[in-house]
Order: C-alpha cells, then structure tokens, then sequence
C-alpha cells in the first residue's frame, strides 16, 4: 500500500526521535549528588562548666546575653528542629542523617552565612535556641475566622518557617553557666568570635592593660571603655556626692556581682576610676585608691564637631558660585539683576501737587446735584459763577444747571 506524504513524513520523524532517544544520557540528580559537597567533620568542645545547677537569677542573665546575639555559620544548618548538641560531646544526627534532614527539609544557612539567635529557652536539661525565627511559623487565631466564606488572614505564604533550631543538652540538669561558655560549646556549628567594640578597643592598649582586661581585673586609672571591656555593663549605678554634701564634687559608681559572690565596687569621678572596692565572702575588704596605671595616660576624650561652619585658609570650604548662564570669566552687567536692593535713610521724594482747582468761564461743569457743581471736590458753590451769593438762575434754563454751562448751539 502506498503511504501518502504526510504519513510518510510522520513516519520519518518518529525513527529520528527513537534514533535519538536511544542515544541520549539522562543524568538525575538525587540525594548523594546533592549533598556531596556539605561537610559533617565535627570536634567536640572542652569547655570546664560548673557543677551548680542554674538560678532563676542565671536564666535570666543567659536571656538577656545571648538573645539577639549574632554569629556565623560554620557549617550547612539544616531546616527544622532535629539537630542536638551534646555540652563537651557529638552531635546528632550521624553524618548520613545529617546530609538527609539538609536533602529532605532544605537549608537554613550556608556556611559563613550569618545567623541570629532569635528565640531561646531553658527546660531541666536543655538549652532550646531558634535562629533565624525558628522551624516554626507563628500561629495566629485569625487564621480559624472567616466572614461569608471569606478568610480574614491573606493566606500563610508570608509566614514560612525558614530557620533552625539546636537544642544543647547538659547530662544532670543545667548547671550555672554564662554567656561566653554557652557561645564557647556552640563553637563546632556557630561562630560568635566577631570582635566587640570593647574587644577591638582593647587590642589597641598596652599589653599589661591587654592582660588585665583579659583576666577581667579595673585598676584605678582606667576610663569607662577600658572598665567596660573588662567587666561588661554593670548590674547597678550610682550616682551621688563626695561625703553627702550637696555642693562637693559628684562621683558616679559601679557595682558589679551579688551576694555570695565577689562583688566589686568601681567609682569614677569624671572619665577615671578613682577607688576600687572589692568584696570577697570570708576575706577583708580590697581597697585600690592609688594610681595602678603606671605612666600610661589616656588622655581625655575629644570630641570634633565642625556642623558645616567653614574653616579659614581650606581652599574646599570656601563656597561656591551659584549656577549661572554667563561664561567662564564674564563679569556681571552693572545694575543688572541678581542684587538685592536694600531701603536707603534718604528721605522719599515730595508727591506733586494736585492740578489747580480754578475752571475758567465757559467750561462744560456737567450736572451737579441741585447746586451746577462739577465733579471737581474742590470747588464750592461761592466759586462757580451764576451760582454765587446775589447771582439769579435763569427760570427757563434746567434746575440744577448754571446759564454759564449752557451749551451754544451753532448758528
């Protein structure tokens, strides 16, 4: 039987999409090709912690230091809540299931990408910290209510849960741990040793000042940043008067730790500690009330505020031509606009005198109002002639209209 162009052409297509198909590589990518890249070489941490459990006072302190806190990534972190850290020991899941769960639930953050702790929690013996928001969206009510089949909340595409979550566990219960020993056991997957702006001041002091901060000890001489980088904020401030008295000089103290522990009493007068009182439970009062600084001198604190007023002699201060359509060089016309004219303490120029009010005999007056005046203010009935005081109108002519503005007819 004979094929027809058409068939035979469709014919011809299909051994050509066979003969091609038969040769073609498929490459498919799964979960071994996805994750061969992301690394799960981990070194637990040794990290000494005390053996009392955490206070109510110490649960607080880990909240207000550790909430907001920033870091970045050391390795892949995946979405959800499955990842647990064991304080001083491995990490869970195993290497496998860690590459699955970033497979499976995606990725939170990238290695070196940067991650904020968003939400943190105690329970008995764990520490539940969120970065990035967490693993889970945030329920709203709003949700559940609708108005003639019409939802009230715009749908959930806005409020997908894109973070991570690592729970740090303790074996027997959280013990009294800070801040730094928290960001200190979380160094294999978070790194939160961005210097501070204390930290950065500083290594640019000394090196027995450097020693000092770092084993967190004030001498007297230190100013405010230098107290700052060694003991952080403190609890408590105070400010009063030497000995009471109203008119002395005024100091302002801090005060750093509580009761049992080893509190420290640091006053400033101006920018320098000027006595440092420490109390230790059992021992005698320290008092430091001499210069402990050496010859070293910080000098006071300056500050520069120039707000724009222009400096005498700086060739950039000086202040530039306003925009115009002249050439380079053209002096502006005299007298021409783009001067301010400002009022002289001459006298003004004497207002001339009104035109005279006398009209000569003759004149057309117009129509007065019963007396043949004109609309000149000026004049007066005694001044208008026929009007005048013994001057008789004449009976024929129009009341109101003098024989002597009686218009003349031709001839």
């Amino acid at each position: 039987m004979a094929l027809t162009p058409n068939r035979s052409a469709l014919l011809a297509g299909l051994l050509a999409l066979s003969f091609v198909a038969a040769h073609a590589q498929v490459f498919t990518v799964g979960e071994k090709s996805a994750t061969a890249d992301i690394a799960t070489d981990f070194t637990p941490t040794r990290v000494p912690l005390p053996t009392a459990k955490l206070t109510e006072r110490g649960r607080r302190e880990l909240i207000r230091n550790l909430e907001a806190e920033q870091g970045f990534a050391h390795r892949a972190l995946p979405m959800g809540a499955g990842l647990v850290l064991q304080a001083n020991g491995q990490v869970k899941p195993s290497p496998a299931e860690y590459k699955k769960m970033i497979y499976e639930k995606g990725q939170s953050a990238a290695p070196g990408d940067r991650v904020i702790i968003t939400s943190m929690e105690v329970k008995g013996d764990r520490i539940i910290l969120d970065f990035n928001g967490g693993p889970y969206a945030k329920h709203r009510f709003l949700r559940h209510i609708q108005f003639n089949d019409a939802p009230v909340s715009s749908g959930d595409l806005g409020d997908i849960a894109t973070g991570s979550r690592i729970t740090l566990l303790f074996e027997g219960g959280v013990p009294e741990v800070s801040g730094p020993e928290i960001k200190a056991l979380l160094e294999p997957l978070i790194d939160f040793g961005v210097k501070s702006s204390e930290q950065a001041y500083a290594d640019t002091l000394p090196s027995a000042l450097k020693e000092a901060i770092a084993a967190h000890e004030v001498l007297v001489g230190m100013n405010h940043r230098m107290v700052l980088a060694a003991l952080g904020a403190p609890e408590n401030k105070l400010r009063e008067q030497q000995s009471g008295d109203a008119n002395g000089s005024r100091y302002e103290e801090w005060i750093y730790g509580h009761v049992p522990q080893t509190i420290r009493f640091v006053r400033f007068v101006g920018d320098r500690v000027t006595l440092v009182e420490i109390a230790a439970l059992g021992k005698p009062i320290e008092i430091h009330n001499t210069n402990e600084m050496g010859d070293y001198d910080p000098g006071v604190p300056t500050r520069e505020v120039a707000l724009g007023d222009p400096h005498p002699g700086k060739e950039e201060d000086k202040q530039a031509a306003p925009p115009s359509l002249r050439l380079p060089g053209e002096a502006a016309p005299a007298g021409g606009p783009g001067k301010v004219q400002f009022p002289t303490s001459n006298p003004a120029a004497p207002i001339p005198a009104p035109p005279s009010a006398d009209i000569p005999s003759g004149t057309d007056q117009g129509t007065g109002a019963g007396t043949g005046m004109g609309t000149n203010p000026g004049m007066t009935p005694s001044t208008i002639p026929g009007i005048g005081p013994g001057s008789t109108p004449n009976p024929g002519a129009n009341p109101g209209t003098s024989p002597q503005s009686t218009p003349k007819l031709p001839m």
